[in-house]
C-alpha cells in the first residue's frame, strides 16, 4: 500500500487519529491536506493522551515525514502552541515537520467575522467552532483578500495587512452594528512576523516534495479531517465544513494527483454522531443517546461539545463509501455498544412512502426520511481485551458482518478501546 488514504465516513470524529498512529510505521510521509484547527484528532500511545488539531498524528515516530499541505487553513497561534507542547512533552519535532507555503492563513478578522456569522445566521446552528476557518476559506476563493503562509515572508506584508485591516473593520462593523471592533495593522504585523519566525524552519513547497515523493516510490499515509458527510460540495450541505473532506479532496488539497493512491480505508464509528444542526436520522435523543455518549466519551476533541448519538446509519456511510471510493473499512469504537442488549441499524430510508437505500442530496428531504431499521441482539461482555475476530462474542461478529455486507466493503480493522494495542486486524 505505497499510497494510501484514511477518510472518516461518516459527520467526522471517527477515530481517525488512532489508525493514523497504527498504520504510521508501514508510511514514510504522513500527509494532512485539508481543514484547520477546527479539527481534532486524539492518539492514546505510552500511557499519554495527546490532542492534535493541526500537526499531522504521524508526529510521534521521529523517523516520519509529517506534512501540513497546501490545501489546510491555519492559525499560526494554534500551530506554534502545538509545537511547543509536543516539545515539551518529548515529541521531536523538527526536520520531520513540513508545512506548506501555499497554506492559507488565519488571521484576527477570519475569527471575528466567524463569530459575528455564527450569532446571525437564526435558527438552526450551522456548527462552526469559531475558529475562522470558514471565512479563510472565503477568502482563499475570494483571492482578494487572501494571505498564504509564503506571504509572510514576502516583501510588502506590512501594507497588504494595512489594506486588509481597513477593509475588514468596515465589513465587521457593519455586521456588528457597532463601532467597538478594531482591528490594529500593525500590532497584528508585529504578532504575525513573530509567527512566521517561529514557523521559518517547517516551510516549504510540499507539492513538490510530494510529487517527487510520490515518483520515488516513497510510501505515503493521507490524513483526512473531519468526515466525508461533512465535504462542502457532497456532504449535508449547508451543514458543513468548508473543505473537501471525503477522499476526493485528496488531490486539490495535496496536488498528488488521484492515480497514485492505491487504496482508501474507510473509518467509521459503530454508531453515529454529528456536531452541530443539521439532518441526523437515526439520533436517538434518549437514554439510549445518552448511553453512548458516556461510555464513548463523546465530547469534542477541540471544542468539548456534547455529539448528538444514534444507530449505525449504512445508507449514509454506503454513500460515503462510495463516494471515497473506500476499499476496506476500519470499525472503531466497537466496545461502546457492549452493554446494550439490542441494537439496531438503519438499512434503509422512506421518503415520501417509498423505500430508498440511497442518500438523499437535498437537506429537506433527508429531514423528512424514516430509517427503516434492522434489530440485532447485544452482546454483554466486556471486549477490551479481545485480539482476534475469532474471540470476539458471537453478536459481536454478526453486527461486524452486517455492516461489511451493508456497506460493501470487507472489514480490516476493529478497535475495541483507545489504546495502539486495543485493537483487532482482520
Amino acid at each position: 500500500m505505497p499510497v494510501t488514504c484514511i477518510v472518516g465516513l461518516q459527520w467526522g470524529d471517527e477515530a481517525k487519529g488512532k489508525i493514523v498512529d497504527l498504520l504510521t510505521e508501514h508510511f514514510d510521509i504522513v500527509v494532512r491536506y485539508q481543514g484547520g484547527s477546527n479539527a481534532g484528532h486524539t492518539v492514546v500511545t505510552g500511557g499519554q493522551k495527546f490532542k492534535l488539531s493541526l500537526v499531522p498524528s504521524g508526529i510521534f515516530r521521529p523517523e516520519v515525514q509529517c506534512v501540513i499541505a497546501n490545501g489546510v487553513v491555519i492559525n499560526p497561534a494554534t500551530l506554534v502552541k502545538e509545537i511547543d507542547d509536543l516539545r515539551q512533552r518529548g515529541v521531536t519535532v523538527g526536520k520531520n515537520l513540513l508545512i506548506s507555503d501555499r497554506a492559507h492563513v488565519i488571521f484576527p478578522w477570519h475569527i471575528e467575522e466567524d463569530r459575528l456569522l455564527d450569532q446571525q445566521c437564526g435558527g438552526e446552528a450551522i456548527g462552526t467552532t469559531q475558529r475562522g476557518i470558514g471565512p479563510c476559506y472565503r477568502d482563499k476563493v475570494g483571492r482578494a483578500h487572501a494571505i498564504r503562509l509564503g506571504d509572510l515572508y514576502r516583501p510588502g506584508l506590512r501594507e497588504r495587512i494595512e489594506h486588509i485591516a481597513r477593509i475588514k473593520q468596515r465589513i465587521l462593523q457593519s455586521m456588528d452594528g457597532q463601532t467597538t471592533i478594531s482591528l490594529d495593522p500593525a500590532e497584528i504585523f508585529a504578532e504575525y512576523t513573530q509567527y512566521a519566525e517561529r514557523l521559518e524552519e517547517f516551510v516549504g513547497d510540499t507539492t513538490t516534495y510530494l510529487l517527487d515523493s510520490v515518483e520515488a516510490g516513497k510510501r505515503l499515509l493521507f490524513e483526512g479531517a473531519q468526515g466525508a458527510l461533512l465535504d462542502v460540495d457532497h456532504g449535508t450541505f449547508p451543514y458543513v465544513t468548508s473543505s473537501n473532506s471525503s477522499g476526493v479532496g485528496v488531490s486539490a488539497g495535496s496536488g498528488v494527483p488521484g492515480r497514485y493512491v492505491t487504496k482508501v480505508l474507510g473509518i467509521v464509528k459503530a454508531y453515529n454522531t454529528r456536531v452541530g444542526g443539521g439532518p441526523f436520522p437515526t439520533e436517538q435523543a434518549n437514554e439510549i443517546g445518552q448511553h453512548i455518549r458516556d461510555r464513548g466519551n463523546e465530547y469534542g476533541t477541540v471544542t468539548r461539545r456534547p455529539r448528538r448519538c444514534g444507530w449505525f446509519d449504512a445508507v449514509a456511510a454506503r454513500y460515503t463509501t462510495r463516494l471515497s471510493g473506500v476499499d476496506s473499512l476500519a470499525v472503531m469504537l466497537l466496545d461502546v455498544l457492549s452493554e446494550l442488549p439490542e441494537l439496531k441499524i438503519c438499512v434503509a430510508y422512506e421518503l415520501d412512502g417509498r423505500r430508498t437505500i440511497n442518500f438523499p442530496s437535498q437537506m429537506d428531504d433527508l429531514r423528512r426520511v424514516t430509517p427503516i431499521y434492522e434489530t440485532l441482539p447485544g452482546w454483554q461482555e466486556d471486549i477490551c481485551q479481545v485480539r482476534r475476530m475469532a474471540d470476539l462474542p458471537v453478536n459481536a461478529r454478526r453486527y461486524l458482518e452486517r455492516i461489511s455486507q451493508l456497506l460493501g466493503r470487507p472489514v480490516e480493522m476493529v478497535s475495541v478501546g483507545p489504546d495502539r494495542e486495543e485493537t483487532i486486524f482482520v
